[in-house]
């Protein structure tokens, strides 16, 4: 189908299911496919429109899931737009969602981390829906069970990871050795966001007013979005401190071993992620950052 072809029948679907006049505004970053795009709804203010090719039997069951858990997550206080509908065509899946007039952060600062953190609080005991993110956290970063997976592909991805170079190679060896002891996780109590980080944080005025791309919400520890926090505090030395302050809670939160998993598995996300795009020339860094995030975490062992 072509992309204007899909754009249509998104938008008359969307119509069906807000019951409103929906105009198109223009596009945003991000998004797939179609697209993030700006609309406006009759009567009404700004929403967001994103759209999924439709690839999985169960991926509007998944759409679903995001919106319960936005829905019980406002209810709780947790600063995430509103969902306001959730759809499907014969080829793609959509959600709409409140327009937030912030930007996405554009660098972190201790401040900021600061306040993430305390919004993290707000997702303790709050897991709703069984997508648990802790458990499939294990499975990836020690290689057992990977039959057992919320993202199959990821993980076929991941296990190809030490045919790139040495050094992936050497590097994936260690993320291994690392959690060989590390034992399954006994629960998963709280909501998870899954893809925590600075693009998907939007910012007024040096204050988060927005955490969005809520989307493979699910269950787990909390302890799993500080961690992809963390990922991303090693670019200036002005943010050693805040990523102190974060494995600090990381450890009481969740203890070594579940800290080790967690590291491990943004390390092998963070790795696949290029290498499948064909971005291979930020493989180096990674690698580098990757082997500082493990020395910092086993000298707390």
């Amino acid at each position: 189908m072509r992309p204007e072809a899909a754009l249509v029948d998104v938008l008359d679907d969307v119509v069906g299911v807000v019951g409103t006049e929906v105009t198109l505004v223009g596009r945003l970053p991000g998004g797939f496919d179609v697209g993030a795009l700006r609309v406006q709804l009759a009567g009404q203010a700004s929403a967001v429109l994103k759209a999924w090719p439709r690839v999985r039997a169960n991926q509007l069951d998944e759409a679903l899931r995001t919106q319960r858990v936005v829905e019980h997550m406002r209810g709780r206080g947790y600063p995430t737009p509103a969902c306001l509908g959730v759809g499907a065509t014969t080829a793609h899946v959509w959600h709409l969602m409140d327009f937030v007039d912030a930007t996405p952060a554009p660098e972190l600062t201790p401040s900021l981390v600061g306040q993430l953190i305390e919004i993290t609080e707000l997702q303790a005991g709050q897991a709703t829906e069984p997508y648990d993110h802790w458990s499939y956290a294990w499975r990836l970063a020690t290689g057992k069970e990977s039959g057992q997976d919320l993202a199959p592909n990821l993980s076929r991805a991941v296990a190809e990871l030490p045919r790139q170079s040495s050094a992936v190679s050497s590097l994936v060896d260690r993320v291994r050795h690392v959690c060989a002891d590390a034992p399954p996780p006994p629960e998963a109590p709280d909501m998870v966001h899954a893809d925590f980080k600075p693009d998907n944080v939007l910012v007024r005025n040096g204050r988060v007013v927005a955490v969005v791309d809520i989307g493979n919400a699910g269950s787990g520890t909390r302890a799993t979005d500080l961690t992809t926090l963390q990922w991303h505090t090693f670019q200036t030395p002005q943010l050693d401190g805040a990523r102190t302050r974060l494995r600090t809670r990381i450890l009481e939160l969740v203890g070594w071993e579940a800290a080790a998993v967690l590291t491990a598995t943004q390390i092998l996300v963070q790795l696949e992620w290029p290498i499948r795009h064909g971005n291979h020339d930020v493989v180096p860094a990674v690698v580098e950052r990757a082997h500082r995030a493990l020395d910092e975490l086993i000298a707390l062992r």
